[in-house]
Formats: structure tokens, C-alpha cells, sequence
């Protein structure tokens, strides 16, 4: 790798500056900011390393994609990333604007630096530099750039499905989310689902006087927390009936993967202020250990409001809301979920409101299917040192569209370090890190192609 490695240093500065142009082009998709514009900036980055460009309709925020094909007989490898970025959030919380990129300490920080400008764009830097360096790629490629990633990529399975003949592919390679908790180097086999919504329970038509309401008056904030509190047991356990139908257990593989990451539960906990383990999503705190965790099924409160003031006062509310997130694993259907929660609710609290928002199903790739091995080495030849082996990353991503959907193994390359703050306010992407992953990323084509 000493010829991709010189070249990379050689082109820090434009490639650093490219970067940062890239995070300076805004690209909400939960509001539409800047994707039109982010669109046309995606397609310019694609063409600049050499690649035939398409941008695709999908009926939405469309598709960027690019493609160059490599020696007969090669592998067809897609790579896939996302140019839409989560909303900035408070601007008070971040140290430099969120969509001005700045380097301090070695990191650029900005929205979309980790998540998923810098990662998707380390891959087609790796492009550009195969064919500077050799005058080729060692396959052919395709890239997929999603703009509704942040919102559930709603229109990501069919678009693709209506491209299966174009793509014809043999294997996909991602780069999102963080390496390992241990920093080494790390492969992803898989990804959890997701199914976000929001509870509402309304009560009377404006907030009323606790005392002279209360007793009288029904208070939706407890109808809410009771609600809430069937759903999920004090031990851990999910109490949805039917939540978890179809979930498929983990291969003997994936247990010896999971059993070989390196972890220091206490001091990981420590990293974040925490100093205890959560409970046991099965309920026994010594049946799971804490890798396998990132495997399960999860059910998260992310929030609780009234929507009568910030301010404390006392009163009965007029509104509560609750906005959760369950994490699906491997063999869990987004609309079995969906069904569930909704019978749940009708249950135990008819007159809440139940609205779904984004929605992604679990993908699952096995250690042993194929081009697993090429992708390893050549994670493993970029770091000179053994890459671990992801079974499932904790967060979600869109890739059943391609696992499922299109039948294609795929595989995770994150390249973000660990305290990336993807979603947070000073996001960032350390720029060894972001120079090292246009290594690894055409180390990885380099293996695929003379696999």
C-alpha cells in the first residue's frame, strides 16, 4: 500500500479542502435545506474521480450515483453512502458553526463530517487515487448516494429494485458509523432495524390548576407514564406481544465474532459518566454479555414533553408525548413491529395517538458468505494488523435495500473514530483517520479484485 499511502500524503491539503467544501454545502433532509444544491455538489465530487454520473429519480430527494468498470471478469462492487446530515440542533452547543468546517486538534469538525460526508467521501478519494496511481480500478464500481438516509430512506428499496439489471453487482461496501470501541480496526457484517413514534395523550382543551383540578381532572403525563411502563418490564424485557416474531438466532460464527472483541465494560461505561450496565434486555443480567447487547432488539424512550411550557408550573398538562425508537435485530419485519406496538397501545390506552415516523429493516450478512475474506485482508493489509470482525453494528443504516432487496453480501467499513459525536453538536471526523480510511477503502477494492 506504500504507492496509495504516498499518494494520499501528497494530496492532504486538496483532499482536506475538498472535505470541508462538501460539509460546507447544508443537506437536511428532514427539512429539504440545501439538497438540491447538495445534489449537484455530490455529482461534481463523483465526476472529479472519475466516474460516469447518474442522478436518479426516486420520487423524493434523489439518488447520486457514479460508475467505472474495472478489468473483465472482476468483481462489480457497490459502494454506499448517504449526503444527507442530521439537523444541526442548538447552534449555542456547537464551538464553530455546524456547516463551516474547522480544524482543531487534528479533527475537522461540522455536520456530516463522521456521518456521512468524510467516510462516503475517503471511498471515492480511494477511487481517485487507484486510477491515478494505476491508471485503473481493480473492479468495477458503483456508487450510491442516498439524500433520505436521516429520514428512513423511504424510497431507497424500490430505486434500487428498479436498477437491479444496471447494477448487476456482486457485493457491497459501506462506510458508516464509528471502528470499534477498542479503536482497532474494524469489518461490519450487518446492521440493526429501526421503527421511530411518538405516543400523544391529550387530556383536557388547555393546562388546568392541580389543585383545583386535581382528582378531577385526567392527567395525560400519567396516562402516558402507565402506558409506558407496560411496555417495557423494571428487569429489561420488552413487553410487546409478538415484537420479536421471526427473530432469528445468531450463528455459532457470529458468537465466536462477538466473543473475540476486545471490551472493558467499566471503563467504556466511564467514557460516558456511567457506572453501572443497564438491565438485561431478556432479564437476566448474566445471561447476555455486553457485545451481544448490540445485537438484540432494543425499546428506547428518546424523549418525554408536555406541551404546555418548559417552564414548571403547577398544573395538569393538556398534552404528553413520548418519542421512542425500537432497534430491530436479524429476522424482525418493520411491519410486524409496527403491528405490535399499535395493538399494544390500543390496549392499554385507546385514546392515545400513535404516529409513526422513520422506519428501517435489519440486515444481516453471515462471516462466511462470500467476499467476506477479500474484505478482511484488505481492511487488515491497510492497518498491518487483524481487523475485528462486526457481526451487527448497533446503530441503523438502510442496507436491507441491498442485502434483501438486491440478495448482495454486504460489508461495513466504519472509518469514524469513536467519540465521532455523529448526530451531536460538534460532530467531527479526526483527519488521520479520514486520510487512513482513503487507504483502507482502496486497500479493500485491491483485495476484492484479485480475491
Amino acid at each position: 500500500m506504500d504507492v496509495i499511502r504516498n499518494y494520499v500524503d501528497q494530496h492532504r491539503r486538496r483532499h482536506e479542502q475538498e472535505l470541508a467544501e462538501w460539509i460546507a454545502v447544508p443537506s437536511v433532509s428532514a427539512t429539504g435545506e440545501g439538497m438540491s444544491a447538495a445534489a449537484e455538489h455530490a455529482e461534481i465530487l463523483l465526476l472529479r474521480s472519475g466516474l460516469t454520473t447518474r442522478v436518479v429519480d426516486t420520487g423524493g430527494i434523489p439518488l447520486v450515483t457514479g460508475h467505472k468498470s474495472g478489468p473483465d471478469g472482476s468483481p462489480h462492487v457497490v459502494i454506499y453512502g448517504h449526503y444527507d446530515v442530521q439537523p444541526p440542533g442548538p447552534l449555542e452547543d456547537w464551538q464553530s458553526p455546524p456547516f463551516e468546517a474547522a480544524i482543531r486538534d487534528g479533527r475537522m469538525f461540522g455536520r456530516g463530517t463522521g456521518d456521512n460526508k468524510g467516510q462516503h467521501f475517503a471511498q471515492v478519494l480511494a477511487l481517485r487515487a487507484l486510477q491515478d496511481c494505476y491508471g485503473e480500478l481493480p473492479c468495477s464500481v458503483t456508487v450510491v448516494l442516498d439524500g433520505e438516509e436521516e429520514i428512513g430512506s423511504p424510497n431507497l428499496a424500490k430505486t434500487l429494485a428498479s436498477m437491479r439489471n444496471d447494477l448487476n453487482a456482486d457485493v457491497v461496501v459501506w462506510s458508516d458509523g464509528p471502528v470499534h470501541d477498542s479503536y482497532e480496526p474494524t469489518v461490519t457484517l450487518g446492521v440493526r432495524g429501526a421503527v421511530s413514534f411518538e405516543i400523544t395523550v391529550r387530556g383536557a382543551d388547555a393546562a388546568l390548576h392541580s389543585g383545583n383540578w386535581g382528582n378531577i381532572a385526567p392527567n395525560p403525563a400519567w396516562q402516558l407514564v402507565w402506558l409506558l411502563s407496560t411496555m417495557r418490564a423494571p428487569d429489561g424485557r420488552i413487553l410487546i406481544d409478538g415484537y420479536d416474531s421471526g427473530v432469528k438466532p445468531l450463528t455459532a460464527g457470529e458468537r465466536d465474532a462477538l466473543a473475540a472483541l476486545p471490551v472493558d465494560v467499566p471503563a467504556v461505561l466511564a467514557s460516558v459518566g456511567l457506572q453501572q450496565i443497564d438491565v438485561s434486555p431478556t432479564g437476566d443480567p448474566n445471561e447476555v454479555g455486553f457485545n451481544e447487547r448490540l445485537a438484540l432488539p432494543t425499546f428506547t424512550i428518546n424523549s418525554l414533553s408536555c406541551s404546555d411550557g418548559d417552564d414548571h408550573r403547577s398544573v395538569i398538562p393538556s398534552v404528553a408525548v413520548a418519542r421512542c425508537d425500537m432497534r430491530l435485530a436479524c429476522g424482525q419485519q418493520v411491519d410486524t413491529v409496527l403491528e405490535a406496538v399499535r395493538k399494544h397501545v390500543d390496549k392499554h390506552l385507546p385514546h392515545a395517538q400513535l404516529q409513526f415516523k422513520a422506519t428501517m429493516a435489519p440486515s444481516r450478512t453471515l462471516p462466511d458468505a462470500p467476499f467476506a475474506d477479500a474484505v478482511v485482508r484488505g481492511v487488515s493489509s491497510a492497518a498491518g494488523k487483524p481487523a475485528l470482525l462486526v457481526p451487527a453494528l448497533g446503530g441503523s443504516l438502510p442496507i436491507a435495500a441491498l442485502s434483501d432487496g438486491l440478495g448482495l453480501p454486504c460489508y461495513g467499513i466504519p472509518l469514524a473514530n469513536v467519540d465521532e459525536h455523529n448526530h451531536g453538536p460538534n460532530e467531527n471526523f479526526e483527519l488521520y483517520r479520514f486520510h487512513e480510511g482513503i487507504v483502507t477503502a482502496a486497500s479493500t477494492l485491491l483485495s476484492l479484485g484479485r480475491r
